[in-house]
């Protein structure tokens, strides 16, 4: 897992302006640093890559790595789980290997042999950079859920791309920021892609293969998809050992490293099931928890219940709900998009525990997502509403300062506003005078013309929340700290097959029964049937613990002030856990537009 940075220009390349772009993502890859700057066809290239050494920790596994006498040039950020497997076949095809066992040489000599079509062979999450000199064309790639980034910048006959938005800005002139980027920041808490904060420069979007040829100079081709989730549903028997034999194998390749490897453990049933899961080909687990002083959002009682059944070598971190303004701010220099979900903090600082003895992580990200345990996902299925008008007139006249005005949209007779309602903050833009942003989960629901309720509501939660939101958080707050992080249940043939057989697994009053039967012999019924707790800390009262500096930090700043100078105060009025989540996005916003204009 790493990091890299590069600017491709017919003008020439200050390459100290490049290295000071790169210092902000040197943490995604501390262990070595390699530079490439060449001159091809009048463009000048200026590449530096940051390694997070994990598989073939030699040098010969260093990036950007060449090929073909030159010909071919890669850098890439992530890691493939099949690459054994593709090695033996490429080799197979009397292609040599010049490392022992380095998934980015597969990667290099695979694009080589197969071109673009390659990267659907790729199990695992990345971003690639990839120059065929022989053809003159550069290929960028993102992974299938979004798990890296990849921001690029074109103009001019120059391009700027990277694995870090603030880096690649640095590099872009005369860049502004998209107020309605902003919008959909505080209606959604996040930019989904392609879109960032900046007009001119965007993000590919998972699964998004981008290619720009350079004969004379640099044109950029038609985006395509290599993966295309909707392409998968279907209504095939659902079979229990099936379900297991890809999660095991999901779970046994992700265990694979020159270098020791830990595992989230929450004590929920994601982790809990992971953990159960490697036991059955490792004895040796390392396993992680977040103590929390409020006994409302701690969960250490049953990650220690976990830790004893499985015998693993567990370590419980302790956090203070009332978190110092340091280790906030500390948190939030990870981000290079604003991002309002108040969990990165946890995220950040059990990361920063862990990388000071681990490389590699992992998680149980994207169980809920895999098997409908969101309680916006099983409530959003349900339609008893007969009073729609009734409703839908009390959430017109609902006060913005009180809330979203959820508890009347989600009883909604309609399956797109039920869902929305809980993702989605009109009632903050409209406090804010900001104006009308067009809805892309709405887009979403247009997208997919999908009967079956379930798994329509299964896309749009891969296609939006998975991706653009809980993704984005794994990433940054764990290479914030050059920790890998590793997720099973967002294995590509894992979401694959849930999508295309039927949703049996599923019940509303226990969505995520397959993972409590598979438990429920080692734990019982107490362990499986609790309340589903999140990974989560008091962010009512850390806000409202520190309104003021929150006052001062916002009043420094110009969006707000510019928008509605009162818009604290008001929401200050009634100290609930939406309006604490509401400051706290205004807040992570001011100290975002600080940072990129300093």
């Amino acid at each position: 897992m790493c990091g890299f940075i590069g600017k491709i220009s017919l003008e020439s390349i200050n390459k100290e302006e490049l290295e000071i772009a790169n210092e902000l993502i040197h943490c995604r890859g501390p262990d070595s640093k390699k530079y490439e700057f060449f001159e091809e066809n009048e463009l000048s290239f200026s590449l530096i890559f940051n390694r997070l050494s994990i598989l073939d920790l030699s040098e010969s596994a260093d990036q950007p790595m060449s090929s073909n006498g030159g010909n071919s040039i890669l850098m890439f950020n992530g890691e493939i789980y099949n690459h054994l497997q593709l090695r033996k076949e490429l080799e197979a095809k009397n292609i040599k290997f010049h490392t022992s066992h380095s998934d980015s040489e597969v990667v290099l000599k695979g694009l080589e042999y197969y071109g673009k079509k390659f990267i659907s062979k790729l199990r695992g999450q990345f971003s690639i950079f990839y120059v065929d000199k022989r053809k003159r064309n550069i290929l960028l790639a993102r992974d299938r859920v979004g798990q890296k980034p990849l921001y690029y910048h074109i103009s001019n006959n120059t391009l700027v791309f990277g694995s870090n938005l603030i880096a690649v800005s640095k590099l872009v002139k005369n860049k502004t920021i998209s107020q309605g980027s902003i919008n959909e920041y505080l209606m959604n808490g996040v930019i989904s892609s392609p879109d960032t904060i900046f007009e001119n420069i965007k993000k590919l979007k998972p699964s998004e293969l981008i290619e720009i040829s350079y004969e004379n100079n640099l044109k950029k081709k038609d985006n395509e998809l290599f993966w295309d989730i909707s392409s998968f549903v279907d209504s095939k028997p659902f079979q229990n050992d099936e379900f297991f034999s890809i999660l095991s194998d999901a779970i046994s390749v992700r265990n694979s490293a020159d270098v020791p490897i830990a595992n989230f453990l929450s004590g929920g049933l994601d982790s809990t099931s992971i953990i159960k899961n490697t036991t059955n080909f490792n004895t040796n687990i390392n396993t992680f928890n977040v103590e929390i002083d409020s006994k409302k959002y701690d969960e250490s009682y049953w990650a220690k219940l976990v830790s004893e059944k499985y015998e693993t070598n567990h370590a419980s971190i302790k956090l203070s709900s009332n978190i110092s303004i340091e280790n906030v701010l500390f948190a939030l220099e990870s981000l290079d998009e604003p991002y309002s979900d108040p969990s990165l903090i946890p995220s950040y600082l059990i990361c920063k525990e862990m990388s000071k003895k681990y490389k590699v992580a992992i998680s149980g990200d994207g169980g809920d997502e895999l098997l409908g345990g969101y309680k916006r996902f099983q409530n959003s299925l349900i339609n008893s509403n007969k009073f729609k008008m009734l409703f839908s007139k009390l959430y017109d006249v609902y006060p913005p300062f009180l809330g979203t005005g959820n508890i009347f949209s989600s009883k909604s007779d309609d399956l797109e506003t039920r869902y929305k309602s809980y993702l989605e903050d009109n009632k903050l833009l409209k406090l804010l005078k900001s104006n009308f942003f067009e809805s892309k989960i709405g887009t979403l629901f247009k997208d997919y013309s999908i009967d079956d309720n379930y798994k329509l509501l299964q896309l749009i939660e891969y296609k939006f929340f998975l991706s653009e939101m809980m993704m984005f958080k794994v990433d940054r707050t764990s290479m914030a700290n050059s920790l890998e992080v590793r997720s099973p249940f967002v294995d590509h043939l894992l979401i694959e097959y849930i999508l295309s057989h039927t949703n049996n697994y599923f019940s509303p009053t226990n969505p995520k029964k397959i993972l409590s039967d598979y438990l429920l012999d080692d734990f019982g019924p107490k362990f499986v049937t609790r309340k589903k707790q999140g990974f989560v800390f008091d962010i009512e009262t850390w806000v409202f613990e520190n309104i003021e500096l929150i006052k001062e930090s916002i009043n420094n700043g110009t969006f707000v002030k510019n928008m509605n100078p009162e818009v604290i105060n008001t929401l200050s009025i009634n100290k609930s856990r939406i309006n604490a989540q509401r400051i706290w996005k205004l807040f992570v916003l001011e100290n975002y537009l600080f940072r990129i204009n300093s």
